[in-house]
C-alpha cells in the first residue's frame, strides 16, 4: 500500500533541499536518508522511518521545508504497513496516562526557576564583584540522542560575544554550532573533543561584566511558591535573547565549524568526516554545492589535484614554507620553444627537490694521492682485457668505499622516519651515477665487499649499458648503501653531490691531475684525484667525514692495505 511521507520535526523551523538521495524506484530501508535539509545553523540528513519502494518524490532541490510538509510517496507491504500501524497504536495507547500537559508545563516551569535561581547568585556576585561566573550549556538539541563535539571553537581567556560559534557538534544526520547565549571571557572549557553532549550538558564557565542587576532585588523579594511570578520576566528575558538569533537570520553565516585557520566552511557531517580521514583543510577546498556547499566530491578533487601538483611541477613548487618560483613570460623577451621534461628527468628532478629540502647538507673536501694507483691499473690492463673487462678508476673507488662502509659503520646506515634512531645495515650496495640520454640513472651493484676488482668492473659496465639502452629495470636502482658520481672523465675541481635520500652520505669525484707535492725535502709530481664527500649532518659529524674522506685517501693511495 501506498503511503505519503512527510517532514518529522527538525528543530530549526524549516531547511532547504540541498540533497536529494533517492529516486523514484529505489528501494529503501528504515532509517535510510531521503533528502538533505540545511537551515543557517545545521544541515540535516532526513531518514525514511520505514522500508518500502519510492513511488513518487513530492519535493525538489532548493525547495523550503518545514514539519508536516509532503516528502516522499512509499510503496510499502500491506502486512508490514498494518503491523507497523498497530504497534503505533499500542504505542499511543500506553502513552496517553503518561502525557499530561500539566506535567509538560510543570517541567518547562521548573527550568525557568533553575534559570531565576542562577539569576539571582549572578545578581548577588555582581554585587560583590561587579561579574558574574555564569555556566553555558547545550541548548535543546530538538531530541534526547546525544552529538559527538568534534571541534572546540574557543578557550580559556578568549573573549567572546553574543551568539559566536563556542564548539561544533555532530550526528549521523546532522551537524551544527552552538553559539554562545552571552557575552563575556571565557572562565574555563568544561567540554572535550570527542565527548558526546546531549541538552543540558555544561559546556563551559563565562566570566560576564558590566550587567546591572536592575530588577533582580525585586525577584529576591518573590516567594519561591510563586511560580508564575517568577516566569513572567524570565519569558521576557527568553524573548529578548530569541530576538537576536532572529535578527542574525536576515545574514546566515556558512553551515558548520571553522577550518584550521578560523574560516568557516560550507560542508555536511560527511564530508567533514572524510576530510578529517584524508587530513584536508576543507578552507582550502573549493565548493561547487548549492550555497558554496563543499560536497564529497570536491574533497577528493582537491587530493588528487594536490597529488598531481607535487608530481608535475617538484622542481618548482614551495616546500616547508618556501615561496615557489614565480612564473615568468619568457617569450616577451624573445623567441623560445618549450620542450617536455622525459619522464626520468622529471622523476630525477623530483628524488633531488626532495633530498635538498629534508636533508642538511655538509660537504667534506680532499684530495688523494693514485699515482701509484694509476701504475697498477695500467699495468693489470692486459689482464682485464683477457677477462673480457676495461679496468678503470671505477672499481677501485668502489671496492674502497666498501671497505670503509665496513670500517666506519655509522656511513652505513639510514635515518628512521621518527627521527630518533638509525638503522644499520649489514650489508654493503653501492650505486653509482650514470649519464644517459634520457637523464641521470643511478645502477646498484650488490655485495661489493664481497667482489674482486674484475668482477666490479664488469657488472659495472654491464649495468652502465642497461642504463643507457633503457633496460635497467627498477629493481636494479634501489637498495644502494652509498652512492659515487664521478665527472673524472668530463673534468672539474671540486662539487657538491645531493645526498641520494635515505642514504647518508655520496662521494663525488672530479678528474685527477698531476700536481706538486712536497715530500720534505723536494717537490714531487704526482697525481691528485678531487673528493667531494657530502653528508646527512642528521647522522654524521663534520669529524667522522674528515676521518672518512682521509681513510679514503690512505687507502686509494696504498691499495694492498685492503687486504689487511
Amino acid at each position: 500500500m501506498s503511503e505519503l511521507i512527510k517532514v518529522p520535526g527538525i528543530g530549526d523551523g524549516e531547511g532547504e533541499v540541498i540533497e536529494i538521495l533517492v529516486k523514484v524506484g529505489d528501494k529503501v530501508e528504515a532509517e535510510q536518508s531521503l533528502v538533505t535539509l540545511e537551515s543557517d545553523k545545521a544541515s540535516m540528513e532526513i531518514p525514511c522511518p520505514k522500508a518500502g519502494t519510492i513511488k513518487s518524490i513530492k519535493v525538489k532541490m532548493g525547495d523550503t521545508l518545514k514539519e508536516g510538509d509532503d516528502l516522499i510517496e512509499l510503496e510499502s507491504e500491506s502486512g508490514d504497513a498494518d503491523e507497523e500501524k498497530d504497534e503505533k497504536a499500542g504505542k499511543d495507547e500506553k502513552k496517553e496516562p503518561a502525557e499530561k500537559p500539566e506535567a509538560s508545563d510543570d517541567e518547562k516551569a521548573d527550568k525557568p526557576a533553575e534559570k531565576a535561581s542562577d539569576g539571582k547568585q549572578a545578581a548577588s556576585d555582581k554585587k560583590a564583584s561587579g561579574s558574574s561566573i555564569q555556566p553555558v550549556k547545550v541548548p535543546d538539541l530538538g531530541s534526547d540522542s546525544k552529538a559527538k563535539v568534534i571541534e572546540i571553537l574557543v578557550k580559556k581567556g578568549d573573549t567572546v560575544e553574543v551568539d559566536q560559534s563556542l564548539i561544533v557538534l555532530e550526528s549521523d544526520k546532522a551537524s551544527m554550532e552552538i553559539p554562545s547565549p552571552v557575552a563575556g571571557t571565557v572562565e574555563s572549557v568544561e567540554i572535550k573533543l570527542e565527548q558526546d553532549a546531549g541538552t543540558g550538558d555544561l559546556i563551559l564557565h563565562m566570566k560576564v561584566e558590566g550587567e546591572e542587576p536592575a530588577a533582580e532585588p525585586a525577584q529576591d523579594q518573590k516567594p519561591a511558591s510563586d511560580t508564575k511570578a517568577d516566569q513572567q520576566p524570565e519569558t521576557k528575558q527568553d524573548e529578548s535573547a530569541d530576538s537576536k538569533p532572529a535578527e542574525q537570520d536576515e545574514a546566515p553565516a556558512p553551515v558548520g565549524g571553522p577550518s584550521r585557520d578560523g574560516t568557516k566552511v560550507h560542508a555536511g557531517p560527511a564530508v567533514r568526516l572524510l576530510a578529517r580521514e584524508m587530513g584536508v583543510d576543507l578552507a582550502e577546498v573549493k565548493s561547487t554545492g548549492p550555497r558554496d556547499r563543499i560536497l564529497k566530491e570536491d574533497v577528493q578533487n582537491h587530493v588528487k589535484s594536490v597529488m598531481k601538483q607535487g608530481k608535475t611541477a617538484p622542481a618548482t613548487a614551495g616546500g616547508a614554507g618556501i615561496p615557489a618560483v614565480p612564473e615568468i613570460d619568457f617569450s616577451r623577451f624573445g623567441e623560445i620553444e618549450v620542450k617536455d621534461m622525459t619522464r626520468l628527468q622529471q622523476i630525477g628532478a623530483a628524488n633531488i627537490h626532495r633530498s635538498w629540502l629534508n636533508v642538511p647538507h655538509v660537504t667534506q673536501f680532499d684530495l688523494a694521492d693514485i699515482s701509484e694507483l694509476e701504475t697498477f691499473r695500467k699495468d693489470q690492463k692486459a689482464v682485464a682485457e683477457k677477462a673480457g673487462v676495461k679496468l678503470t678508476i671505477l672499481p677501485f673507488l668502489l671496492k674502497a668505499c666498501a671497505h670503509l662502509l665496513r670500517e666506519q659503520a655509522n656511513f652505513n646506515v639510514a635515518l628512521a622516519p621518527n627521527g630518533k634512531q638509525l638503522i644499520h645495515k649489514n650489508y654493503v650496495h653501492i650505486g653509482f651515477a650514470v649519464d644517459t640520454p634520457d637523464g641521470l640513472m643511478v645502477p646498484v651493484i650488490r655485495d661489493v665487499d664481497k667482489k674482486s676488482l674484475l668482477q666490479l668492473a664488469g657488472e659495472a659496465a654491464e649495468l652502465a649499458e642497461k642504463a643507457r639502452t633503457k633496460k635497467l629495470g627498477a629493481d636494479g636502482m634501489q637498495g644502494a648503501c652509498f652512492t659515487i658520481s664521478s665527472l673524472g672523465h668530463i673534468g672539474g675541481t671540486y662539487f657538491t653531490p645531493i645526498v641520494n635520500a635515505p642514504e647518508v652520505a655520496i662521494l663525488g669525484v672530479s678528474k685527477a691531475t698531476m700536481q706538486p707535492v712536497w715530500d720534505g725535502s723536494v717537490f714531487q709530481p704526482k697525481l691528485m684525484l678531487p673528493l667531494s664527500l657530502s653528508y646527512d649532518h642528521r647522522a654524521i659529524n663534520g669529524a667522522a667525514a674528515a676521518q672518512f674522506t682521509k681513510r679514503l685517501g690512505e687507502l686509494l693511495g696504498d691499495i694492498r692495505s685492503m687486504l689487511l
